[in-house]
């Protein structure tokens, strides 16, 4: 068969809720927009984990962090997990990332046979979460209400320098797939950093919002003593208690966010412009890796399975998949087999590999079953499980009370069902499904081992000589441009797309 080109377009903390059925009419994103009118759009779409590095390792290789061993932003990524790079070029595709996966470890590559750009993120153990000091706020790293309090404008940020390299590298490739230099079907993935904070916009895109109606959170603040356990564990490691947050300061934050949005957009229009430039046709897959409270019930980042951080946006436009809103639950972890089915690869080489389902029956009218998500990163003092299954989501950790919700009727999660006896039944149900899914006990050994092995080597790799685990693009500058081991005719004919026009 002719395997389909694959092009993934991921953003990082874009928040699910802002897309119901594609971009939501007031975001100023057109390519978006065109993406998403022939696309299937899984409008509610959950991560593996509200968090960067674990829910990227999930979308890679379709396995939840239990699984992987990737709990928080300084878990290794093993070598030995199969990632739907990996299936792919086993297929006999060509793999290549522009931009960010965070991963953590020496292996910088987990199947991409080419890296066009080095990560934002640290590659090391630095970033370890302590549960045996509970409570404990690592300042250097942990997240904190900075990004609100200051929020606005600036033409160069750090994330900005990021990802406008990220597009940069990305359209040169696709410019090279163009030529057609090699015969194999190619799978690029394009991982930017944005939306997520800072908070900070070029003027060009934060003057897009200036009458935007969308600058206050649908649900105001929650007093921190109304705020379940959890939730206050978030605000105690954002170091809430030591910020005044404004409402100006939240319009703003939300305004900048937005403006990312629509920043994001422009680079993926560039990309897109590109592919149609060089005559190529490819499936393509918009997702996110997690989403952003952005002030809602007065919380920030993610780090919890409330819709707006644990939903993200899909869209996948491909042949075998028609255009339209699926409202049934999926995950990130069906990427991966998605992927895999689209590209006819033989699924029983895949499945044993995943946690997650093919989305092509699912985009064509079949059932999907209940979806996973954990979190065991920063902010938490034992991993937390959420189970949604139709219109009800079940929260469980060992350390705080039950939390059910029915999304249908109560889409804030405002109303926590678990002690109303009307819903006994219900909640009996879903735990039960929970803890046949899921040890808990288990569950949090594991997690603490993984976290005290990691203090350990971290220390004794930082004391002394350090070598780094960052990936380090390499440029063969003898092999770029014109050189004099080259034929100069041969060289501007084979650059030239198209040629002869």
């Amino acid at each position: 068969m002719t395997r389909p080109n694959i092009l993934i377009l991921m953003v990082d903390q874009l928040a699910g809720p802002l897309f119901p059925d594609g971009p939501a009419p007031w975001l100023h994103a057109p390519n978006l927009k065109r993406l998403a009118a022939r696309s299937a759009r899984f409008a509610h779409t959950y991560t593996a984990s509200p968090l960067c590095a674990p829910a990227r390792a999930s979308f890679m290789s379709g396995q939840l962090p239990s699984r992987t061993g990737v709990y928080d932003n300084a878990a290794e990524f093993r070598s030995d997990i199969p990632t739907f790079a990996h299936h792919l070029r086993r297929a006999g595709y060509q793999t290549a990332l522009s931009g960010k996966m965070h991963f953590v470890g020496p292996d910088q590559m987990h199947g991409f046979e080419e890296r066009l750009t080095t990560d934002i993120y640290p590659a090391d153990f630095g970033w370890t979460p302590d549960y045996r000091k509970p409570g404990e706020r690592i300042d250097w790293w942990y997240h904190n209400m900075g990004s609100v309090t200051g929020a606005g404008v600036a033409e160069i940020t750090n994330q900005l320098e990021y990802d406008d390299e990220v597009a940069f590298h990305a359209v040169q490739k696709v410019y090279d797939l163009g030529r057609r230099n090699d015969d194999r079907p190619w799978m690029l993935t394009v991982s930017f950093t944005h939306p997520h904070d800072p908070y900070v916009a070029r003027k060009k895109y934060w003057d897009l919002y200036e009458d935007c109606k969308h600058l206050a959170p649908e649900v105001p603040p929650i007093p921190y003593a109304e705020q379940d356990p959890h939730s206050k564990r978030i605000f105690d490691a954002s170091d809430w208690h030591n910020y005044t947050i404004t409402d100006e300061m939240v319009a703003r934050s939300r305004r900048a966010y937005f403006a990312n949005i629509s920043y994001i957009d422009d680079k993926i229009g560039e990309i897109l412009t590109a592919l149609e430039g060089t005559r190529q046709e490819a499936i393509i897959v918009f997702v996110s890796d997690h989403g952003d409270m952005l002030g809602e019930r007065g919380l920030w980042f993610k780090m919890n399975f409330f819709d707006w951080s644990a939903r993200v946006p899909l869209m996948i436009a491909a042949p075998e998949m028609p255009a339209g809103k699926v409202d049934q639950p999926v995950s990130t972890l069906d990427v991966t087999p998605t992927l895999c089915d689209l590209s006819g690869i033989d699924m029983s080489e895949v499945m044993p590999w995943t946690d997650g389902a093919s989305l092509v029956p699912v985009a064509n009218g079949a059932e999907h079953g209940p979806v996973a998500v954990e979190y065991a990163a920063e902010a938490s003092e034992a991993p937390l499980v959420c189970l949604r299954k139709g219109k009800w989501k079940l929260n469980l950790c060992t350390l705080d009370p039950d939390q059910l919700f029915d999304m249908q009727a109560d889409p804030q999660e405002l109303r926590n069902l678990a002690a109303d006896p009307a819903y006994a039944g219900v909640l009996a149900e879903l735990k039960a499904a929970a803890l046949a899914r899921w040890d808990l006990t288990r569950f949090d050994a594991d997690v603490r081992a993984s976290q005290a092995r990691r203090w350990v080597v971290y220390e004794a790799l930082r004391n002394g000589a350090y070598f780094p685990w960052d990936f380090q693009p390499l440029q063969k500058a003898s092999e770029r441009y014109m050189r004099n081991h080259m034929d100069l005719n041969v060289l501007e004919t084979s650059k030239r797309f198209p040629r002869g026009e």
